[in-house]
Parts: structure tokens; sequence; C-alpha cells
């Protein structure tokens, strides 16, 4: 019996990452964020491992133009803690989008990701900005038409 072909075989982590870059103008927070979290994941690939950060790196600009359905601008709440005893408190994502626009886009893609230091790692693959402009012109993103993946 040959032993050799019942053993998992892993990805060399010296994969090839690519760049990708999306326009979240007018584009659903949920779907918008579901498809980066799956490239950021490396879900894509025939390659993918769960335990290696095998996924692409995706720069999400105008994150400030992003939609949420129904009423959730002002109804849903985003729950904090200072640490202290009584510091809890709630922010909704039009009091979150007037501070730090990207903030919402944030915490959105962390609450898809596994919450473990591969988590973490994964995060660093994404690169949110509020504006059109960025600073990752080097790595020659290519542009990813999110509604082809939805």
């Amino acid at each position: 019996m040959d032993t050799i072909s019942y053993k998992t075989v892993s990805v060399a982590p010296n994969l090839e990452k690519k760049w990708y870059i999306v326009d979240a103008t007018g584009l659903t927070l949920g779907r918008l964020v579901s498809v980066v979290a799956k490239i950021a994941r490396g879900k894509h690939k025939p390659s993918f491992t769960p335990h290696i950060n095998c996924g692409d790196h995706v720069i999400i600009i105008n994150a400030d133009k992003v939609a949420l359905s129904g009423n959730k601008l002002t109804d849903k709440e985003y729950v904090f803690h200072t640490g202290y005893p009584g510091g809890q408190y709630h922010r909704s994502p039009k009091e979150l989008m007037s501070k730090n626009p990207t903030r919402v886009v944030e915490l959105a893609l962390k609450g898809m990701l596994p919450k473990n230091k591969l988590g973490r790692d994964l995060f660093r693959n994404v690169k949110v900005y509020a504006g059109a402009e960025h600073n990752h012109e080097a790595q020659k993103p290519e542009i990813l038409n999110i509604n082809e993946w939805i």
C-alpha cells in the first residue's frame, strides 16, 4: 500500500500575489466586502490552502461612497468598549463615516475574516481609502469589476 498518496500536500509559502483595485462607489457594503474577503483570503485560487496567507492584495477606493441598504445608515449600531467599567458606547455608521469614512468598510471586512492570527495577517492585504487617490501605483494594480463576482 502506497502511503504517500494519502498525505496532504501544502502550497509553498512563496506564492505570487496580484494587486487589485476596487471602486466602492454605489456598491452595497456587504456584497462588496464579501467579494474582497474572498479575494484577500485566496479562495478564488486553485491553490487555496486554509492555513496559509495565499490571497491577493486589494485596494478599495471611494470607501466614503459605499451604500448601505434600508435604514442601516441610521439604525445599525456598532458597539465599542474602552476597557474601563461603564465604558461601553454605541455609534451608528453615519457617525463613524463622518469621523473616519474607511472605518465602516474595515469593520465589515474584519467581520468576514477568520478571528485568529491568520485573519489579522489577511487584513493587511487590504488597503482602504476614502478618496480616489492611493499610493500603490508602483504595484500596477488591475481594476476588478465586483459586479462580475456577485
